[in-house]
């Protein structure tokens, strides 16, 4: 069945069918194109284009169309064009002619925008139960550590003694601002397209009001060629979804590198780990390191997009056909991912000895032995020089700050006295940042009750 044809001679070449074809992804849409039709049907019986009776068969015939697609009594003829094509084939299978005035003041143009943008919507609204879950598993995780101290890092090098639970909480308000990302998403998402028909309107009077509010749309179109045309908002999706994912390779990644030998912070739960074949003892962070490697899927499919989108003309273009595997995928693959990452950081234990011992080296507390200084009256530029001058000596004499005598200290600066001592430790290092959102245990605490609050939005 093709919804076109009688203005040609020959059938569409057997290749060129099998290459034009979608049916074989769009049927994932088939539970919108359904809810989409029912909202038309309503519409048309509405305004009174068909009459009540003829809206009420229509919706019926959908029902059964719906419901037989659920329980296996109807299949897809993966030989159909599209998706729309195959609903209607199957409609008019359950009601007859009547299937036909269904399309009355419809395109598919407007009709598969409006399938994605009941796809996109839903896909987010999944997409932020998903976020929020991880983001309720990395304060858990933080609030059992509020008392653990590890060594923070930039440039991968030891910097300064933070908390776990500050650590983690850093995850949590990146995650933060992909659930806000895709909530503002939604908005421009929320628009409905029916009633642009191919890309011009339609002559008959028809409500698009109507339609928005069955189908639970803020607000529709207003211009019908802009409406048939528009990919923004799949375009900012798959880019949300590509910022999001960098978010999940970057804890992946940390899982991953913590959970070495090498540094032995984190344990992974063996259920989230994979062997070697060859290499008995091996416990391979696999789950980790997909996690961090499948953005690149989404990249991929963002980039795929805008390289469909960059060069068309309007309006309505069989391009855009190419819209639905990147947004299938980009949307399965980070669906997936903040699945598997919230179970391997929920099921995940931290060696919190093994921290303590990694702040034993490093000097992680030379910014605090400056700022003693600075209290004691050097400018920060004097007081940096002296304690650079101080870890230079203790590297040569292969000690730390703890191993130097108060004389030894006050070689390099009469300011130093005997409670230098108190500045030196990691956990004195983590109480002194009381700044607002720093990594005092006050500062942190306020910071979990303020993410709880997140939550509840």
């Amino acid at each position: 069945m093709r919804l076109w044809g009688e203005r040609f001679a020959k059938k569409p070449a057997e290749m060129a069918h099998e290459f034009t074809g979608s049916l074989r992804f769009d049927r994932r849409l088939a539970e919108h194109d359904i809810a989409g039709s029912i909202g038309h049907a309503r519409m048309l019986g509405h305004c009174h284009i068909i009459s009540a009776e003829e809206a009420r068969q229509l919706e019926a015939g959908l029902e059964r169309v719906r419901a037989g697609l659920a329980t296996g009594e109807l299949q897809l003829d993966l030989g159909s064009e599209d998706i729309h094509t195959e609903i209607e084939r199957l409609l008019s299978e359950q009601i007859g002619a009547l299937a036909g005035r269904l399309h009355t003041a419809r395109s598919r143009n407007d009709q598969v925008a409006l399938d994605v943008r009941l796809f996109v919507r839903e896909e987010i609204d999944g997409l932020l139960e998903r976020l929020a879950a991880l983001q309720r598993t990395l304060v858990d995780v933080a609030e059992k550590h509020v008392e653990t101290v590890l060594p923070g890092y930039t440039h991968l090098q030891r910097a300064q003694p933070v908390s776990l639970a500050h650590h983690m909480l850093a995850y949590f308000h990146m995650f933060q601002r992909d659930r806000r990302r895709l909530a503002d998403c939604r908005r421009r998402v929320n628009v409905c397209p029916l009633g642009a028909a191919a890309l011009a309107g339609t002559g008959f009077q028809i409500d698009p009001d109507f339609v928005a509010k069955q189908l639970g749309f803020d607000a529709v179109f207003a211009n019908s060629t802009d409406a048939v045309s528009d990919r923004d908002f799949l375009l900012e999706f798959l880019s949300d979804a590509a910022i999001a994912m960098v978010h999940v390779s970057q804890l992946s990644a940390e899982l991953v590198l913590w959970s070495s030998a090498e540094f032995g912070f984190v344990r992974l739960d063996d259920a989230w780990c994979t062997g070697s074949s060859i290499m008995p003892q091996k416990r391979n962070p696999d789950v980790a390191e997909l996690g961090r490697a499948k953005a690149g899927r989404v990249f991929g499919d963002l980039m795929a997009l805008l390289t469909v989108a960059k060069g068309l003309t309007l309006s309505y273009n069989r391009d855009y056909q190419e819209d639905k595997e990147p947004l299938f995928d980009a949307s399965d693959t980070l669906r997936a991912a903040l699945e598997v990452l919230r179970e391997v950081v929920a099921t995940a234990s931290f060696d919190q000895k093994r921290m303590e011992r990694a702040l034993e080296q490093g000097f992680l507390t030379a910014t605090e032995v400056a700022d003693y200084l600075v209290r004691k009256g050097l400018t920060f530029r004097e007081a940096h020089g002296v304690v650079g001058q101080v870890v230079k000596y203790c590297e040569k004499q292969e000690v730390g700050f703890a191993a130097l005598s108060l004389e030894e200290w006050r070689s390099f600066s009469r300011q130093f006295d005997k409670d230098i001592a108190d500045y030196i430790s990691p956990r004195g290092a983590v109480e002194a940042k009381t700044s607002p959102g720093g990594t005092a245990t006050p500062r942190v605490k306020e910071q979990l009750a303020a993410a709880r609050e997140m939550l509840k939005v």
